[in-house]
């Protein structure tokens, strides 16, 4: 049978936006058609199930031979006959695929994945934050500037574990998105393990319709132009191209891109962006599973490709922002400067499974230029300068003062 497979580079994770738009922070990829055949699953009996393992020549009878007998002991000896044949099976696929250790593999049984699959009916109203919906929970990547998770105090790396009192290990973070969504001045209650804290955070939320801007842009005071792109989505590369015109004009001394708070977006956007900077030459590699890879070069005509270049970044700089900043890190076409990165490179494949739900498995890795792996790990800055509290509290922002020093007085100048 044919099947549609969702290609996505999560952001950001992967990450879907709460305020009501379903964004993932990396976003669609593409989409591929494969040729799936017509098997009938764990119930067909083993010498009928053809499967293609690392070990050609395992006997696959063998290997199944534990599942059957588990299977027949269920039908002989459970308590409580009969046993749901279906519900047997959607098991042993979420066991399977947690067996891989993955958190950003998963299985979704057909109510779930219908769930997660419905559209958003235009709604655009929630708490305002980007999040990674790929882990075990729904992780705060970023709250957006003014909005309610950001006045809740909610920070990158945060975890949602239950909502509205309701606890949410085990749900699908796809499905708790839904939960923490909501009209416009309603209240919902979040239950926030933060890494560091002992208890458990308590946070209510009223939720507000969201307006998200693409990006901020200004030529300083003291001659810096200054670009900050809050998401990338469909119309960021022909705003920022805009702003840059209109910057560049005036002759700036050089040009900061911040890049803090943004958990992403589309992939083609992300290429586009970086393309501005970067004149050509790599951008990124996608390594699959079997060592093939795909690489991505800039597109010629960018518009600041020599002006000298400060990148900011911080914890909820994610997938397709860290994209671009690890592009123009390994390029040498600029510095970072900040805190180190959310870390999503991943590639992860939704794949239908006829009326039986879907499973979600990781096929492949985003690479910087040079070959990096920056998955759960980040980008590292090339100047390390952190934001406190007491910063934020006070109005400074001792990193943005760090990256105009840099262009103001170069090392060796």
């Amino acid at each position: 049978m044919s099947s549609k497979i969702v290609k996505v580079l999560l952001g950001a994770v992967t990450g879907f936006l709460v305020a009501g738009v379903l964004f993932s922070s990396g976003l669609a990829v593409g989409l591929a058609l494969p040729q799936l055949d017509g098997r009938q699953g764990l119930l067909a009996s083993p010498d009928q199930i053809a499967v293609e393992t690392q070990a050609p020549n395992q006997d696959v009878a063998a290997l199944f031979a534990p599942f059957w007998q588990a299977w027949d002991i269920v039908h002989r000896e459970y308590v409580d006959q009969p046993v749901d044949d279906t519900l047997l099976v959607q098991g042993a696929i979420r066991g399977m695929i947690d067996g891989l250790g993955d958190a950003q593999s998963s299985y979704m049984n057909p109510d779930e994945y219908r769930q997660a699959s419905m559209p958003m009916e235009g709604s655009y109203e929630g708490i305002g934050a980007w999040v990674d919906s790929e882990a075990e929970y729904l992780t705060i990547i970023s709250p957006m500037p003014g909005s309610p998770a950001e006045q809740a105090g909610l920070q990158p790396g945060d975890l949602i574990i239950a909502v509205d009192g309701e606890d949410m290990t085990g749900i699908d973070p796809s499905l708790v998105v839904r939960r923490v969504m909501g009209p416009a001045g309603s209240t919902v209650h979040l239950t926030i393990h933060r890494e560091g804290q002992g208890d458990p955070l308590e946070a209510d939320l009223v939720r507000a319709r969201i307006e998200i801007p693409s990006m901020e842009s200004e030529v300083r005071d003291d001659g810096i132009a200054y670009v900050r792109l809050l998401t990338f989505g469909s119309q960021t590369t022909h705003d920022l191209r805009r702003a840059l015109q209109e910057l560049l004009v005036q002759s700036p001394q050089g040009l900061i891109l911040d890049l803090r708070g943004n958990g992403g977006g589309l992939l083609s956007t992300a290429l586009e962006v970086a393309s501005e900077f970067i004149p050509e030459g790599t951008i990124m590699i996608e390594r699959y599973g079997d060592g093939t890879e795909e690489t991505y070069t800039a597109d010629p005509g960018g518009l600041a490709t020599d002006i000298p270049l400060v990148v900011l970044i911080d914890g909820g700089s994610a997938s397709a922002s860290e994209i671009v900043a690890g592009a123009i890190q390994d390029r040498g076409r600029g510095l970072l400067v900040g805190e180190t990165s959310f870390g999503k490179g991943s590639v992860q494949n939704w794949i239908p499974l006829g009326s039986d739900g879907a499973v979600r498995v990781t096929v492949a890795r985003w690479l910087t230029p040079n070959g990096r792996q920056i998955d759960h790990m980040g980008l590292t800055p090339d100047v390390e300068v952190m934001m406190t509290r007491a910063d934020i509290e006070a109005g400074r922002d001792p990193q943005l003062t760090q990256a105009v020093e840099l262009l103001l007085h170069p090392a060796g100048q």
